[in-house]
């Protein structure tokens, strides 16, 4: 986000994505940028995770674009995704400040038909200095922060008239009065598809929430439904509108989770479960029609489902869930992060952990993960625990990969260093993003766009800040990786393990080189193998085996086995 803050004060229209929790390492230059603002426009996407498909927290990023006064917009399909950043690099221009596009994991991970229009080149803004906006000096601040309000007042304006909040009524005009829902993003899609009966108003701008334009929505209803999921970050905002509807959201719909069409199209059994209308059967259309006026009567029409279809749907449901076995998440076969973790078990260390693919390791068979909180925190954790337990010492240590370590390990690195620990840092070194797509980083030595340029190693960085003792030990060899780790764990010097073995991902089309099997004659069937944890290795009609289609020949199996039953021969070329 600063090198995009650079690039817009240089005047070039600047993109910048992140998940959720990204913006909060982000947060401390995004608040300051809604003071300095803009020359070339700046979008900034936030995925957020509802369900935490892959997060480590759920939190509604919503509330940063209130927080910060910046506009939001929240695109529900492929198309708006597109249409909408350039809606919002033109609002960025316009209002001077950056903008947010708000995502949501059900819109990043789908598809649909998009139309592409003209490309719209649009030049380089030239830079002139201007200290008064871009150096936030407590007096420019002060100054900044006045335009922040009147800048507003302005995007209020610009909410209240914008076409990107439309008004979605019944297509066949409809046979419900005194109801109206309010949603946005990809919620508005279950709500279009299921409540066909009610008008839908669908905000596609959240940030600021458009007031009058729910105030006209509301004139004529005596219900209002916020349909939104995570956070009642609309429901708050209406509510604090003073509007003669009664205002119902959250009694409706979980705080938790994403939301799906099962829990949209229970919306009518929730409202009469209320009193809010009364239910009567029209055994010829399957509908339940609202014919006498209940204590709060809205004349609701809703459809009943077909029971026997139902349970038709439940049954085979229920029979899938059943046959199809679960796979809880596990660690490649091969990867290297398997037998560190295999040896911090065994050592019965207080692992502090970090977020990768090694994050995996706090399940069985390895349970080895102590914790795991943020990307970079666990090299501070344990300097945390070290001090404030002297009694820890050399039981301690931290693990973060390559990646990470690049990303934010490097200061907690220096202030172990700086704070005198004695702990051992262990980088995971795969020479690669594995977790999140293969993406490069600095240690790969090629850029994003595939550009050779400096690689840059962690021992190196480990070095330069004065790492007591610093080693680069490859953990396939679990057995010199155990060493080197007792011995760095008694020593009173901080150290730094790189662990360094290519993901097994990187080389998979490369030809397998050795055969890993087990000798069946020789194997006692003591299951130890299998405690390792490595998905090539199954329990198969009575037997241990390999798979050798998932196998990567990486043999460190081959070390478990006590019976040597486990082989591994090269393969004649």
């Amino acid at each position: 986000l600063e090198v995009a803050s650079g690039s817009s004060i240089a005047g070039a229209r600047t993109l910048v994505a992140m998940k959720h929790v990204g913006l909060n390492v982000a947060a401390d230059p995004f608040m300051t940028m809604s003071y300095t603002g803009v020359t070339g426009g700046l979008v900034l996407i936030s995925a957020d995770d509802p369900q935490l498909h892959s997060s480590q927290n759920e939190q509604d990023n919503r509330y940063y674009a209130k927080f910060a006064r910046v506009p939001m917009l929240e695109p529900s399909d492929s198309q708006e995704a597109k249409d909408f950043v350039g809606e919002a690099l033109d609002i960025s221009e316009k209002f001077d400040t950056p903008a947010i596009l708000r995502s949501t994991t059900r819109i990043s991970h789908s598809r649909s038909l998009v139309e592409t229009g003209p490309r719209k080149e649009v030049p380089v803004i030239r830079y002139k200095k201007n200290c008064q906006k871009y150096v936030m000096i407590p007096a420019f601040g002060r100054m900044r922060h006045t335009h922040v309000l009147e800048r507003w007042d302005k995007l209020k304006d610009l909410s209240n008239n914008s076409p990107l909040n439309k008004v979605f009524e019944p297509s066949d005009g409809g046979t419900i009065s005194g109801i109206g829902v309010i949603t946005s993003g990809v919620v508005f899609q279950y709500a279009k598809e299921l409540l066909k009966d009610l008008p839908i108003l669908k905000l596609g701008i959240t940030s600021p929430v458009p007031c009058r334009v729910i105030k006209d929505f509301a004139k004529d209803k005596k219900v209002i439904i916020v349909i939104e999921e995570l956070e009642p970050y609309l429901e708050d905002e209406i509510l604090r509108m003073g509007l003669e509807a009664d205002i119902y959201g959250k009694q409706f719909f979980p705080q938790t989770g994403e939301l799906n069409p099962h829990i949209i199209s229970s919306l009518y059994d929730r409202l009469a479960g209320l009193g809010l209308f009364v239910r009567k059967v029209n055994p010829q259309a399957k509908e339940i029609v609202s014919v006498e006026n209940g204590p709060q009567a809205t004349g609701i029409v809703s459809v009943e489902n077909d029971p026997q279809t139902t349970k038709k749907l439940t049954s085979a449901t229920g029979e899938l869930k059943r046959s199809i076995p679960v796979r809880p998440p596990v660690l490649c076969a091969g990867c290297g992060h398997r037998p560190v973790f295999k040896v911090l078990k065994k050592l019965r260390l207080k692992v502090m952990g970090d977020i990768g693919c090694y994050t995996l390791s706090v399940l069985p068979p390895l349970d080895a993960l102590d914790s795991c909180l943020c990307m970079g925190a666990g090299v501070g954790q344990a300097i945390g625990m070290e001090k404030a337990d002297p009694g820890l010492k050399g039981r301690v240590v931290s693990v973060i990969g390559d990646s990470t370590f690049f990303h934010s390990g490097i200061a907690p690195l220096v202030d172990s260093i700086y704070n005198n620990s004695t702990g051992v840092m262990i980088i995971l070194d795969n020479r690669i993003t594995a977790m999140t797509g293969h993406q490069v980083h600095p240690g790969v030595g090629r850029t994003l766009m595939g550009a050779e340029t400096k690689m840059v190693n962690p021992e190196d960085i480990a070095k330069a800040a004065g790492a007591g003792s610093v080693m680069v030990v490859d953990p396939y060899d679990m057995k010199e990786f155990e060493k080197v780790v007792r011995r760095e764990l008694a020593a009173d010097v901080f150290s730094v393990i790189v662990a360094r073995q290519r993901c097994v991902l990187l080389d998979r089309k490369r030809a397998r080189e050795t055969d890993i099997y087990i000798d069946q004659e020789k194997c006692e069937d003591c299951g130890l193998c299998l405690k390792f944890g490595c998905p090539a290795i199954e329990f198969k009609n009575g037997s241990y085996t390999i798979n050798e289609v998932l196998c990567s020949s990486c043999g460190v199996c081959v070390d478990i086995c006590k019976k040597d039953a486990i082989i591994s021969e090269d393969i004649k070329k």
